[in-house]
């Protein structure tokens, strides 16, 4: 009989196959000695009571051996000569996976990345965090492999109802990434791990005869005579290129892009975002309220650095963590010059003696009705860019960031002194009450009393709030037929991954750039 099996057993001995092998014999009433193999399907850790446990899920083989492990290896075979061409607009997880999933379905992906390759990337972010300038096209936002890349890697989603999550994961271990991913219940790649991988892909791209070009940044759109049909895009330096469709997967940061399309009278929809600041902590106390250790204990061997999820509502809008980095550092995520945006990364270790997450506030489409008459359907970028553009002030230039204690922030005060932080640029003590929104800063103070209360030491002397984190997601959604993919006003036109908003994260992203590929396949 071969059958899949859930065991819980304490951390040390879920490490041993007698250990397993045991558990899975009991469950059946069984010899161990009929339990003829295991294979690891799904882990997790269940840190709810001591002693800690493991959740394990196993596919076992009783009296008969298990069947082969399903390959993972990817091999794209060369598109077709005079295959039909598809622009892809970007080079994150919605665009690279459009690109792999065009080349499966005999297509031939053109893909258009603003910045540089991944390599000269991470060059590009030494200015930024060490003298305070921003290289526009070339930061933590833009470049080879999206935000993501830079931003920890993490793959855990809920969008398991958008597609089949495991091809993505199979995917990414096929390109590099730890075979880990296919089994943990909360993965992630790291943040030194993922340019590799994303290299690895370009190459699959490109053996797979498709195309890459950096630096080329879309300034316009080519269309029909009526208006009605993209068929193509126009890039900075004047090269024009001409496809049969063209998927947008340009992230939420590609203010331009949206200016572009409005200014080509394009629809555009409003949609809620978020905005807040990171908070830090010591890893320490993170592991201890999670774990539940003792005082100064140490985190057990074989253990992770703990991570948390925190959500309530509060007056009708949503308060949260976002994107949390345990073992981290928080980053400069701006992409001018004249803004201060804060964001979280790990590396795959998660080694660092922090844990930082982003602590937000949804803001709604009325929030930024002041912005409406001046900005129209872009009045939620103006409202992000205002609070940037303050931000930078408030710290005083060269990407230092306004800072506040948590206890000073709740007794409204200004901060004496500050701790030691992740973010390399430097803090400056500031009261943030006095920089975001009052309508995000009492909302803001309600979670953190509530979240206490749920996490020992949340709200606590050692956390540290540093401003802003406005790059949630996109306050703007490109509208799509829910059944083509494609713009209602324009064919051809496919929005696609978080700068359309419909994804939330590195995984959403790849499932739905794999799904404008297939809407592409299916008007070809």
């Amino acid at each position: 009989m071969i059958t899949e099996v859930d065991i819980h057993l304490p951390l040390r001995k879920a490490l041993r196959e007698d250990s397993r092998r045991k558990a899975v014999a009991q469950q059946f009433g069984i010899s161990p000695k009929r339990v003829l193999e295991m294979r690891l399907l799904k882990e997790s850790i269940d840190a709810r009571r001591r002693p800690i446990c493991k959740q394990l899920r196993l596919l076992v083989g009783i009296d008969e051996p298990l069947p082969p492990a399903p390959s993972i290896e990817r091999h794209y075979d060369p598109v077709p000569a005079g295959a039909r061409r598809v622009i892809i607009v970007g080079s994150g997880p919605g665009g690279l996976f459009a690109a792999l999933r065009c080349i499966e379905l005999g297509l031939k992906p053109i893909v258009l990345e603003r910045g540089k390759d991944v390599s000269a990337r991470r060059f590009d972010l030494q200015p930024i965090n060490c003298a305070g300038r921003v290289i526009e096209d070339s930061n933590y936002c833009f470049g080879e492999g999206g935000a993501g890349t830079f931003s920890d890697g993490k793959l855990f989603t809920r969008a398991t109802k958008r597609g089949p999550v495991m091809e993505i994961y199979e995917t990414f271990v096929a390109h590099g990434a730890s075979p880990e991913i296919l089994t943990d219940a909360h993965p992630h790649i790291g943040s030194n791990r993922l340019p590799n991988i994303i290299k690895a892909m370009r190459g699959s791209i490109l053996a797979g005869g498709g195309e890459v070009h950096f630096q080329s940044r879309v300034t316009g759109l080519l269309r029909s005579a009526d208006s009605r049909r993209l068929l193509g895009v126009r890039t900075a330096d004047g090269t024009e290129y001409t496809g049969d469709a063209v998927i947008l997967a340009t992230g939420h940061s590609a203010r331009d892009v949206y200016r572009m399309l409005r200014d080509a009278h394009i629809r555009l929809e409003r949609k809620p975002f978020a905005v807040g600041v990171r908070i830090e902590h010591p890893q320490q106390l993170i592991d201890t309220a999670q774990y539940h250790l003792r005082p100064g204990e140490v985190r057990p061997e074989g253990l992770p650095a703990a991570r948390y999820t925190l959500a309530t509502k509060i007056e009708g809008r949503g308060v949260h963590s976002f994107c949390m980095c345990p073992g981290g550092f928080i980053v400069p995520a701006a992409t001018e010059n004249d803004e201060v945006v804060v964001n979280g990364m790990s590396l795959s270790r998660r080694n660092s003696p922090f844990a930082n997450s982003g602590f937000v506030v949804t803001v709604e489409p009325e929030d930024t009705d002041p912005y409406l008459p001046e900005h129209g359907v872009l009045s939620g970028i103006a409202y992000q860019k205002a609070l940037e553009i303050a931000t930078s002030r408030a710290g005083g230039g060269m990407q230092k960031a306004p800072a506040q204690l948590v206890t000073d922030f709740l007794a409204r005060r200004l901060s004496r002194e500050l701790p030691r932080t992740s973010y390399h640029p430097g803090i400056t003590p500031w009261d943030l009450n006095g920089l975001l929104p009052s309508s995000v800063c009492w909302r803001l103070r309600e979670g953190l009393r509530l979240f206490h209360r749920k996490l020992h030491g949340f709200a606590g002397e050692e956390a540290l709030l540093i401003g802003c984190e406005t790059r949630t997601s996109s306050p703007v959604r490109i509208p799509r037929d829910e059944h083509t993919l494609q713009h209602p006003d324009l064919a051809g036109l496919y929005p696609c991954g978080e700068g359309a908003g419909y994804a939330g994260g590195i995984v959403s992203a790849a499932l739905d750039g794999r799904r404008c590929a297939e809407a592409v396949a299916a008007q070809c």
